[in-house]
């Protein structure tokens, strides 16, 4: 079976729209900052830019979550950023991307009104320019954040859909 990773840059709405397909599809959800050790947690608190190296250690806990969940299925969240960060997501199996993409000025705005979330709007840029857009050998597809969650969502479950 599949795993959805629902892919971003902060404030795109991955928690949201990944509960949503998680619950649709009846299966297993992961928010990708529990995978995160707390030395990531604090740097970004501190509005400090995470390592390649930092990732590292994140990115192969989400690639075991996948892994586990290959016979059940599931959503897991990870900003995914870059092409290597999601080749390591795809060492644990079958996955399938879902990239919330959009504008610096909406992402911005969503950042500043969430509460309780550690990632401070001033690493917005930092995401943004490390952002490699999914590549056409990459399983999944790109969602406007301009629609609404169960938008995303539906258009999201008709891709998968499609797909199998």
């Amino acid at each position: 079976m599949t795993v959805i990773v629902v892919m971003g840059v902060s404030g795109s709405g991955k928690t949201t729209v990944g509960t949503e397909l998680a619950d649709a599809l009846g299966v297993e959800y992961a928010e990708a900052d529990t995978f995160h050790p707390q030395a990531n947690i604090d740097k970004m608190t501190a509005g400090i830019a995470l390592t390649d190296a930092d990732r590292a250690p994140w990115l192969e806990a989400i690639a075991g979550w996948i892994r586990a969940h290959q016979e059940s299925g599931g959503v897991v969240t990870s900003s995914a950023l870059k092409r290597r960060y999601r080749d390591v997501l795809r060492t644990g199996g079958k996955v399938w991307f879902a990239h919330l993409h959009g504008d610096r000025e909406v992402l911005a705005e969503r950042m500043k009104t969430r509460k309780g979330h550690f990632m401070p709007v001033s690493l917005l840029d930092s995401q943004l320019a490390d952002l490699e857009p999914l590549e056409p050998d990459e399983p999944g597809a790109i969602f406007d954040i301009r629609e609404t969650p169960d938008e995303i969502t539906e258009a999201a479950l008709t891709a998968v859909r499609e797909r199998a």
